[in-house]
């Protein structure tokens, strides 16, 4: 009689964790910097149809990286969380904070849990605020902890070179043309050091503005818009795409 095969549990975690690690690495990275006027979301994703970015609630964005059906359910799942609770309670009791939760315990269950695999994904939730001292930005790794970011945080892909790279050179108060020109920047760079140009219609750009009259802060940035704020134009308070 053959000997059970024994993996101890911090093994197992462990390699749990690097599966994870190696499939949210294989996708692209994408950025969340706050500005200004409040917090912009950037990534290179050549599909006008499968966002990384959306709204979740009025004041309330969501980022992944990673599979997009796994995350697009925790996205559904997420909508119908704010929307209830919004519902049940006030739209004011809807915060990042309180999905950030949410998504934390989802994520923890299935990670410890040996009855399927751990989700390859990396979540950012975040909230603008009346004051840019009210924004607020979570990441969660596949894991389930919450790390909580200020002024800028990078995941997928390259995530650590990219933070590093906006960690040196983000700075408080940047309008929108300056927050997106950095966030390209820190995109283009290559694991080598190297650089490479990505064009205006291979990016996804969404933010969170403090300054829109709706209750609903989440808008799309596409097309000439987009165009103009990498050229260096003024800045465009119409929405090329809302949701």
């Amino acid at each position: 009689m053959s000997t059970p095969f024994y993996v101890s549990p911090q093994q197992a975690m462990a390699d749990r964790a690097e599966y994870a690690r190696k499939g949210i690495a294989r996708g692209r990275s994408l950025v969340v910097l706050q500005f200004a006027d409040g917090i912009v979301f950037v990534g290179e994703n050549p599909s006008r149809a499968l966002h990384k970015f959306s709204e979740i609630y009025d004041r309330i964005g969501f980022a992944a990286a990673g599979k997009y059906n796994e995350y697009e359910n925790l996205r559904i799942g997420g909508v119908r969380y704010a929307d209830l609770r919004g519902y049940t309670y006030d739209r004011d009791d809807v915060t990042a904070r309180g999905l950030a939760n949410v998504y934390a315990q989802t994520l923890g269950t299935i990670f410890s849990s040996a009855a399927e695999k751990p989700y390859e994904v990396e979540l950012v939730v975040a909230e603008v605020g009346e004051t840019p001292e009210g924004d607020q930005i979570y990441r969660l790794p596949h894991d389930g902890s919450i790390v909580d970011e200020h002024g800028s945080v990078a995941v997928g892909g390259n995530a650590e070179q990219i933070s590093s790279y906006l960690d040196q050179r983000h700075q408080e108060g940047m309008t929108l043309a300056e927050a997106l020109k950095l966030a390209v920047q820190a995109l283009s760079r290559d694991t080598n050091g190297s650089e490479r140009e990505i064009p205006a219609e291979r990016l996804e750009v969404a933010v969170l503005d403090r300054t829109r009259p709706q209750k609903r802060k989440f808008r799309r940035i596409s097309g000439p818009q987009l165009s103009r704020l990498l050229g260096g134009g003024a800045e465009d308070s119409a929405s090329e795409d809302d949701e």
